[in-house]
Order: C-alpha cells, then structure tokens, then sequence
C-alpha cells in the first residue's frame, strides 16, 4: 500500500515516514504545499497524511482543489490547530479524518490502516478470503490459522490483493502500490511474486486474467460487518 506523507517539520516527517515503513507502507514524502499538490493529482496513493501549515500553498488548500479534482484518495490531517471549528472545517474541506499535534504514532499507524481498510470497504480489521486471513495491524498472515511467512514484497502484493477482493489488478497498478518511486519497476518481478504466493498460499487462491491481470478468486469471508 502506497502512502503520501506531506509535513514540513522534518523531525515529525522522519519519524511518521519510519513509523510506516516499519509496518510495510510504501511511503513517499513531499515538504512543502505545491509539490505536495502536484504529487497528489499525478500520483495514485492509498492514503494521505496532510499537515495543514504547509510552506506556499497551506494544506487546506490542496485538499480542496484535491477533492473538486476528483482525488478520493483517503486523508488523514495533522494540525497543531484542536479547536472542534478546526476540525470542522477540516472535515468539511474532504478530511476523512483529523489528528492533532502532538500524537502518538501508534494511533496515526492505527487511523491510517482504518482509513485504508474503510475505503476498499472492509469493516472487519482482519481481512480473509477463504482460508487465507490478513491482519494489517501485525502484518499477520495465516492459512487455515497458521501462519505463514512472507517477504516485505509477497506481503505488499497479497495485502493491495486482499484490499480490492473480487475486482482485477492490473499490472501495472499492482507495480505502482508495492514499489515506491525510488525502485526499478520491472512488471516481470510481479509473475514472480503472484507466483510465490500461489506456492505458499494455494494455486487456486489468485487469478489471471490474461491481459487484463490478477484477482483473488472467491468473495471474501468475513469482510462484512455484522
């Protein structure tokens, strides 16, 4: 999963980027509020994390012209601002959520992996389709309740997979989401890992779809909310 982290405080910045890297986001950064802008309205991400008093264009600002572009990519705001009219406000502009300065960086992991899970509608924290279960809170991943290991991009690939149960992945989105802008992206390296999971989790578990891309077979298990 891809998140946009856009901070000027580079003490904060570090800390919320190293957080996410640690629980297996794919994160890139931007400092200031026009390549913020610009990064959001080229760029397809997951999630993003917005502080508001931005250097040039302030964070309000992008989210607006975000929102009346059709950007529907969830946002998290961080403010110093805690009056409930700023948060009001924020809302109002296409926050999705709102958290304010200081925080503890387990709760903004915590809200982000909400968002996420709310915007490709899973209402229930562990995701599953068959027998295969996700947890994105521990990055936790069994079949038939056993755990089974997985490397950094396995875990990347099969949690975007699990995310969008039951709708085609292309190539080149899938590539998009599991490697950030620094990597060699190389679409071949994709049949190597889809096949990797089949290995570890089944064959009959992802779907290709020839020239379309990959799917997981089967509705989910035990995404709707009771």
């Amino acid at each position: 999963m891809r998140i946009l982290v856009v901070e000027d405080d580079t003490r904060i910045a570090g800390q919320v980027i190293e957080t996410l890297r640690g629980a297996g986001y794919v994160v890139e950064a931007a400092g200031a509020g026009e390549e913020a802008q610009f990064m959001g309205e080229t760029e397809d991400y997951d999630a993003v994390i917005l502080d508001l008093g931005l250097p040039g264009v302030d964070g309000l600002t992008i989210l607006r012209r975000w929102r009346h572009d059709g950007r529907r990519m969830p946002v998290l705001v961080l403010t110093a601002r805690d009056t409930w009219r700023d948060k009001v406000t924020g809302l109002r502009a296409g926050a999705d959520d709102y958290l304010a300065k200081p925080f503890e960086l387990e709760e903004m992991l915590a809200r982000v992996e909400a968002l996420i899970r709310r915007s490709s509608g899973h209402a229930n924290p562990v995701m599953s389709c068959g027998h295969v279960e996700l947890d994105p809170a521990t990055n936790r991943v069994t079949l038939s309740g056993r755990p089974v290991a997985l490397t950094a991009l396995e875990y990347r690939t099969l949690s975007y997979l699990m995310h969008h149960v039951g709708r085609i992945i292309s190539k080149t989105e899938l590539t998009d989401h599991i490697y950030g802008q620094d990597f060699d992206r190389d679409s071949n390296v994709i049949e190597v890992l889809i096949n990797r999971l089949r290995r570890k989790l089944g064959r009959g578990l992802i779907e290709t779809r020839r020239g379309q891309g990959y799917r997981l077979a089967g509705p989910p298990a035990q995404n709707a909310a009771r």
